[in-house]
């Protein structure tokens, strides 16, 4: 697991302590994303590349994207707000490859620095992953337990705030 997960509270609030067993990039405009990253609304307009690397197209993947800080980091009722979620990704391929249960919304936050974090699981089986019915008070422990996904293999987060917004120092408990 990478301790900018841990400093960054992701793990904590998204997630319990794993051990990374994939490897996942993230790419927007060309960039690839590193934790902690700091990007502005403009640059996450447009869903990025996901590449999920390996050499066995029958091992299967979930992505979930979700924002914790939803609406403001220092009152975070809608935690997570789910921004994205894409099922049977091969591997070796990218998310193309998958099925988009949730399409990709494009971060836009109002208030303080929000993390977006993408999360990876392996799928043990090719199932039917169905939409949640809303997109706020997603909860991604829950949804692995749901359908049985175990802990993630894989996750990455960005910083983001206002397009105008004046950085500042992330809200730390």
């Amino acid at each position: 697991m990478s301790e900018a997960l841990a400093i960054g509270h992701v793990v904590g609030d998204i997630l319990d302590p794993f051990v990374k067993a994939a490897s996942l990039k993230v790419i927007y405009n060309s960039k690839e994303l590193t934790n902690g990253s700091e990007l502005k609304p403009s640059q996450v307009a447009n869903e990025p590349r996901i590449e999920i690397a390996g050499r066995d197209v029958r091992n299967l993947y979930t992505l979930v994207m979700v924002d914790p800080d939803s609406p403001s980091p220092s009152n975070p009722t809608k935690r997570e707000y789910l921004h994205w979620l894409v099922t049977d990704i091969p591997e070796s391929t990218n998310a193309s490859y998958g099925n988009e249960v949730v399409s990709y919304e494009s971060p836009k936050p109002t208030a303080g620095i929000h993390r977006f974090a993408f999360v990876l699981f392996r799928q043990s089986v090719q199932q039917t992953i169905y939409a949640p019915g809303w997109r706020p008070n997603f909860n991604t422990r829950d949804f692995s337990a749901l359908y049985s996904l175990g802990p993630p293999v894989a996750a990455v987060f960005f910083n983001c705030q206002r397009e105008n917004g004046c950085g500042g120092r992330r809200y730390i408990r």
